[in-house]
């Protein structure tokens, strides 16, 4: 397998998506923060000082999709066309999910922006909850699956 982030003199480059044809393609990602019972209890029962928790790590996570040219170096700015982040809450468990779904009629895929979507929800999570119990893990950030474009549709 070859990278194409790399020129013929082994530099850094923007892949060149000039000559590619504008097609419909999508990603979701997901991840998972492990939290205490108390800040389970805290979160689920409006009792963090800072706010909605879920609400605003939402909202976190759909800004983080939209800013992900900023922070990932060779990744091209996308007009995304739809965001979506929700969250899958198991108790039991002391789990949280995030999964975020983009998608863009565009040049080049969204895998990216979905990945940034879910690490920008979970660390707002932490954020807002790291007063209560700083011992929160964040794991298992992955593409769950793609579609569009040249390499065609991926499913974990």
């Amino acid at each position: 397998m070859e990278f194409n982030h790399f020129d013929s003199k082994g530099n850094a480059r923007m892949v060149d998506v000039s000559e590619k044809d504008i097609t419909r393609r999508a990603a979701v990602a997901e991840g998972t923060v492990e939290v205490s019972r108390e800040v389970m209890d805290a979160i689920t029962g409006g009792r963090v000082k800072k706010g909605d928790v879920l609400t605003v790590a939402q909202m976190a996570g759909i800004a983080g999709t939209k800013k992900t040219a900023d922070l990932i170096p060779m990744c091209h700015p996308l007009a995304l066309t739809n965001v979506e982040v929700t969250f899958e809450v198991d108790r039991e468990a002391g789990e949280i999910k995030a999964v975020c779904r983009v998608q863009v009629d565009g040049k080049t895929g969204v895998e990216m922006e979905a990945l940034t979507g879910v690490a920008a929800a979970l660390l707002t999570i932490y954020d807002m909850c790291k007063a209560i119990d700083k011992r929160m893990r964040i794991r298992d950030i992955h593409l769950v699956e793609k579609s569009g474009g040249r390499s065609g549709n991926f499913r974990f």
